[in-house]
């Protein structure tokens, strides 16, 4: 079993005060045979206060939840051969404050390795899937068929920095869902690094005053163990 977590905390205060958190778990474990199993957890939460000023003139402080969102996924790979995998995948997101609040998919595919060289690998999977999805707005649940792929790329620029890129999108008949991590992690010894991280989710289908694309920046200290 091997894996690591990451964390990142980033307080704000002044005229305004505001408090964002975000955590990550990544649990790695590979069979002596062909079988290969993985699993993250993610979460994310804000908060921030806020100043009103009420019409007796009197001013009075808030504090109101911006973001909570969670996503669990859960993998396991068949290894073929040296290069090619068949592949379940199993995904589960509650968000607060998205036009989906519940998202649930299970999908099956095939990966290969394209790239594999002692600084860079790229793999590559896509296949057919089954998805759920809470649509808080219409209070309804929608579920459909889905088209799912996934491209997971990492690239060593020096012996203690990598670049990881790994981009998920599930298509089906109520919403294309996209969301694409990047990230740049720094080693400083054999467990501990800093990493700095750049995630955007599209859904394709959303309310009229919702954006399709959110954006999220972070900076973490990430743990690893073996």
């Amino acid at each position: 079993l091997r894996g690591g977590g990451e964390v990142g905390f980033a307080p704000s205060h002044g005229n305004s005060n505001t408090e964002s958190f975000n955590g990550r778990l990544d649990l790695t474990y590979a069979e002596g045979g062909a079988w290969r199993h993985s699993a993250n957890l993610f979460g994310l939460r804000s908060r921030s206060e806020y100043s009103e000023t009420r019409e007796d003139g009197s001013v009075v402080r808030d504090r109101r939840t911006t973001a909570n969102r969670y996503t669990i996924n859960a993998n396991s790979a068949y290894l073929m051969d040296e290069r090619g995998t068949i592949n379940t995948a199993l995904r589960h997101e509650e968000d607060d404050f998205g036009t989906y609040s519940r998202q649930q998919s299970v999908s099956v595919s095939y990966g290969n390795r394209v790239i594999e060289s002692e600084r860079a690998h790229l793999d590559l999977q896509v296949g057919p899937g089954y998805r759920r999805a809470h649509d808080t707005l219409d209070n309804r649940t929608e579920a459909s068929l889905i088209g799912r792929g996934l491209i997971d790329l990492r690239y060593s620029l020096s012996e203690n920095t990598d670049i990881v890129n790994k981009l998920l999108i599930e298509s089906g008949e109520y919403n294309t869902f996209a969301q694409n991590d990047l990230g740049v992690s720094v080693t400083m010894n054999s467990h501990l690094a800093l990493k700095a991280g750049w995630q955007a989710r599209h859904n394709s289908d959303v309310a009229p005053d919702i954006k399709k694309t959110d954006t999220l920046t972070t900076m973490n200290v990430v743990y690893r163990f073996k």
